[in-house]
């Protein structure tokens, strides 16, 4: 019997060994799909490119856009854009987000906030912010304060609507046990509203960032001497379309680099999801 018993369990042990392997060979094939994708169109571009399948005056090489990338770097000019758009972005999703949750959570715990913001809200969602733009410039100047309260307005919506709607899901039980026990307002909103509403508040947040980065290009193309978005729109006007690809990758990169850093942060918050 005790062989019998060993025998099994290491028969067990060597199907969870292979199950975990398999496991493991499947996210290094996934890893290497999500890299090769973007090598492949960026080799298809120098392939076309340099063969004169597409005209090299629009479409220039990407290793001559890096060279570009390169020379800007290094003249210290793409440090200064770089830098001023990250710290609009940041601070404008910042006070967008912030906002966002504490009016989310008291619409969605209280019904009489919930109706009297709502229509405030659903009438103001629809308006592009960058229509809003030359009123912003006008109050606040073409420096970074306009470009931060355009942002902040954009990252808004998507945040407070799915905050709302994450608390309003919650289950009544939990809620009824919190008043039954009864917790405090703070202790309602930190450990039972707050943490009910974020699955569905971070995927505001991760809309919010896209939406960010769409409306800092845009208001810096508006309005602006410097940025990102800045950077493209003169480098388009000049004709100098390496610069502006460069200034479109960019864009491009952070995007994706801000997106897997908030899929981290939600890993970390929400590992069961």
């Amino acid at each position: 019997m005790k062989r019998d018993e060993t025998a099994v369990r290491y028969e067990s042990f060597e199907i969870e060994q292979r199950e975990w392997k398999q496991r493991q060979t499947k996210e290094r094939l996934k890893q290497m799909l999500t890299i090769a994708s973007p090598l492949f169109l960026l080799l298809l571009w120098e392939f076309m490119s340099r063969t004169g399948m597409i005209d090299i005056r629009f479409f220039p090489p990407p290793s001559a856009i890096v060279n570009t990338f390169c020379g800007m770097i290094s003249s210290g000019e793409m440090a200064s854009h770089i830098g001023v758009s990250l710290y609009r972005i940041f601070v404008g999703f910042l006070a967008g987000v912030i906002p966002g949750i504490i009016v989310g959570l008291l619409m969605g715990l209280y019904s009489p906030i919930r109706h009297f913001v709502s229509p405030i809200v659903m009438a103001l969602m629809p308006i592009p912010t960058l229509a809003l733009l030359p009123i912003m410039i006008i109050l606040f100047g073409i420096g970074d304060l306009s470009k931060v309260v355009t942002i902040a307005g954009s990252v808004f919506f998507p945040v407070v609507i799915n905050t709302a709607a994450g608390v309003i899901n919650i289950d009544s039980i939990y809620l009824d046990v919190a008043k039954n026990y009864g917790a405090g307002r703070v202790n309602f909103f930190l450990k039972i509203a707050l943490p009910g509403a974020m699955p569905v508040m971070l995927e505001g947040i991760q809309m919010g960032q896209a939406i960010a980065l769409l409306t800092i290009v845009a208001a810096e193309m508006m309005g602006a001497t410097s940025g990102i978005g800045y950077l493209i729109w003169t480098s388009y006007k000049a004709f100098l379309l390496q610069e502006m690809y460069v200034g479109l990758i960019l864009i491009s990169f952070f995007g994706y680099l801000f997106s897997l850093l908030l899929r981290g942060i939600q890993k970390k918050i929400l590992p069961w999801r």
